[in-house]
């Protein structure tokens, strides 16, 4: 590399932090020094100055030397694995496994030609163990014994492949793919929620046919105004937003004395007439009206064994749901950013916090018993689905990262990367790069952790839910770490073992019988759809996107059939709008253009142009035919004849909307996430009104032909 010192590469390179890359345009990219030398400070290796960066290469040199066991072993079941073990040279060691139901199984040592050496003082050697192929799913226990001193580390055995869940057979399936939040009822507080979700699958399946219902991540958000909008931009991915929850179906709300059930009708009626006006999405006044009517049935009396039921779940969820909890009830007092708290405030176990927790515990209860009516209500819904035939139900999506400012960066801080956030280099569609202000976790502190906080978050996001659809997947493999004040332009990736995160993934999709869908769109090395592909992760086709690699569209039979397939996404303006070129006209106005309007307008007009010749050629769209209703039918007919196996149709598709709901790359410059479902002339249309479109009856036709 031009003008960096070689040792500060490599120094780079041993923490898995790119030094080149290859851009959108097929362009090599030298990362410069500065970056480097910021990406390590993030992750506490100090690069400043020569001596540092050779002190620091050592350190890595002898880290596992210094250690017994390594933090983690991952392996796939069936193949037999490799592990390094360290010990007083000339010692003996002895290594068996503990599996999850308590069966013990010994491993045998098998011989390496690595010398003793000395470190620190000592001499060490290391002896070489292999982990039969044959070991049960599961996070077991790998330990060592040499003389009388024994270690133990964590050892995940993950399974190769997950793919379809059998009960899908050969079958193919769909479903939409919604906002949730963006689909109110005329029995919700302005705001889509759980109890919509369920009317919504019901509506799906028995009306037209539709095997699941995608939705935005629920994940929490802050407790206190104002709330970030953005629900990729979550507090916490951990824990589900109370935003989502129907007061009115909470089973304590029966219980509640006619006042108190009409000081709730009343607060509903004032929120009412309070969103009439307005024409965006007010998540801020919801919470409002919403927190009050749950604190009103939070107060009220529990039988007996809703009570047991409820401690049952504080207790299995433990201490992070406790400092959750306690991070609300602080929210509450001192505002949701607790980097501006009292700095005794600002670490969760000091004695400031467990006395505040003290102080307010009738508080900290209350937000503990919101996750569990979310929970409870988010499981209804499921259950409904299935219950009605759904064969997958409620497809949840999982953010890339959280807030900077919010709870899992208090909860958790030492584990987020310091002075850098996430983004993504420029490209065809951000070609001023992105960064999205939110800190990565650091690959180093999660194998500290065996992992622990990714496996809560994956396996509670999978308890009720029958699919999980993993924004940015590639976020698995690697990220773009911006370093501050370096712009997005200005960033590096650095890499993520990607065999533990998707083997956790595979795993606990594997135990809740559940499809895995990888969101692999944008930048990616070839090698890694390859590699999802063979871990039975399915990725995501967009129609518009699908080109082969010499440039021209993708012939239906020739689609990847672990895929979801679909003609939009939440990033593009749905169909109509689409066809109209919003999407340019919406990224010039707001500069995030480096062509020209009319070479992008051109460049649209070519690439629409040559799919929609595609469909009249196959005969899915009449010779001539540019109806912006009878294109988008076109396009889904198009779909139905790819080789995907699992097709989603956008559900402002179906309702004729035309309007986006996010621009990447801009905050406040344009209203993003908080566009209520409107029809084709924009206007709010609610749930009840979408059950009886002639329009979405046709579109279903055309996904069940």
């Amino acid at each position: 590399m031009a003008d960096i010192d070689p040792s500060l590469s490599q120094l780079a390179s041993a923490y898995h932090i790119a030094t080149e890359f290859w851009d959108w345009k097929g362009h090599h990219v030298d990362i410069p020094a500065d970056t480097l030398v910021a990406a390590l400070a993030a992750i506490d290796i100090d690069a400043s100055t020569p001596e540092a960066v050779a002190a620091a290469l050592r350190d890595c040199e002898l880290a596992p030397w210094r250690r017994s066991l390594p933090l983690v072993v991952v392996m796939e079941q069936g193949r037999d694995t490799r592990v390094d073990v360290h010990v007083a040279a000339g010692s003996p060691a002895e290594v068996w496994v503990r599996q999850e139901n308590g069966t013990t199984v010994a491993v045998h040592q098998v011989d390496n030609d690595v010398p003793d050496r000395e470190v620190d003082g000592h001499w060490i050697g290391r002896a070489t163990f292999l982990l039969p192929g044959s070991l049960d799913l599961g996070y077991h226990t790998l330990h060592l014994r040499s003389g009388v001193d024994t270690q133990e580390t964590t050892l995940i055995v993950t399974p190769h492949f997950v793919g379809l869940p059998a009960r899908l057979g050969d079958s193919r399936i769909w479903g939409f793919m919604t906002q949730l939040y963006s689909l109110e009822s005329r029995g919700s507080w302005g705001f889509g929620d759980l109890l919509d979700l369920a009317d919504l699958a019901v509506w799906a399946k028995t009306q037209h046919g539709a095997d699941y219902i995608l939705i935005n991540p629920l994940h929490a958000a802050e407790p206190v105004a104002p709330i970030e909008p953005s629900p990729y931009l979550p507090s916490s991915r951990r824990y589900v937003s109370p935003l989502y929850i129907r007061p009115e179906a909470v089973h304590e709300y029966g219980k509640l004395s006619d006042r108190r059930r009409r000081r709730i009708a009343e607060a509903r009626r004032a929120l009412a007439r309070t969103l009439a006006s307005e024409t965006a999405i007010k998540r801020d006044e919801v919470w409002t009206a919403k927190r009050k009517a749950l604190a009103e049935i939070f107060a009220a009396a529990r039988r007996p064994s809703r009570t047991m039921a409820m401690e049952a779940f504080f207790a299995e969820e433990g201490l992070p749901l406790r400092r959750w909890a306690t991070y609300c009830a602080l929210a509450e007092v001192y505002g949701a950013d607790w980097h501006q708290w009292d700095p005794e405030l600002q670490d969760p176990a000091s004695p400031a916090v467990l006395s505040f927790a003290e102080q307010h515990a009738d508080q900290v209860r209350f937000h503990m018993w919101l996750q569990w009516v979310a929970e409870s209500q988010l499981s209804d819904a499921q259950y409904r689905a299935k219950e009605i035939g759904m064969k997958v139900g409620i497809v949840a999506d999982l953010a890339v990262g959280v807030n900077k400012d919010g709870a899992e960066t208090w909860m958790m801080g030492d584990a987020f990367g310091r002075g850098v956030t996430v983004g993504a280099p420029p490209d065809a569609y951000n070609q001023a790069g992105q960064d999205w202000g939110q800190p990565p976790w650091r690959p180093d502190k999660l194998e500290q952790e065996a992992y622990r906080p990714y496996r809560a978050m994956v396996r509670a996001i999978l308890r009720h839910s029958g699919g999980i659809r993993v924004d940015h997947i590639l976020g698995l493999f690697r990220l773009w770490w911006v370093p501050a004040g370096h712009g997005p332009q200005g960033g590096t990736y650095i890499r993520y073992n990607h065999e533990a995160m998707v083997g956790i993934l595979a795993l606990e999709a594997k135990r809740a019988d559940a499809v895995v869908i990888g969101e692999d769109l944008g930048t990616v090395e070839p090698w890694v759809r390859d590699y999802l592909r063979d871990r039975g992760i399915l990725g995501t086709s967009v129609l518009w996107f699908e080109y082969t690699d010499d440039g021209q569209i993708r012939r239906p039979e020739d689609w990847r059939q672990l895929c979801m397939g679909s003609v939009t996404t939440h990033d593009l303006p749905p169909t109509a709008g689409y066809l109209a070129h919003d999407h340019v006209a919406l990224r010039h106005s707001l500069g995030l253009l480096t062509e020209s309007l009319a070479d992008e307008i051109a460049k649209d007009v070519a690439e629409q142009g040559a799919i929609l010749h595609l469909l009249e050629e196959r005969g899915d769209l009449a010779k001539g035919e540019r109806d912006p209703h009878a294109v988008m039918l076109a396009l889904h007919r198009y779909l139905t004849e790819t080789s995907s196996r699992v097709l989603c149709v956008a559900l402002v598709d179906a309702v004729g909307e035309r309007r986006t709901q996010n621009q990447p790359g801009t905050e406040d410059e344009y209203p993003n996430w908080r566009v209520p479902l409107g029809d084709a002339e924009g206007k709010r249309l609610c749930l009840e009104d979408i059950y009886n479109l002639p329009q979405v009856a046709e579109l279903s036709r055309v996904m069940n032909a």
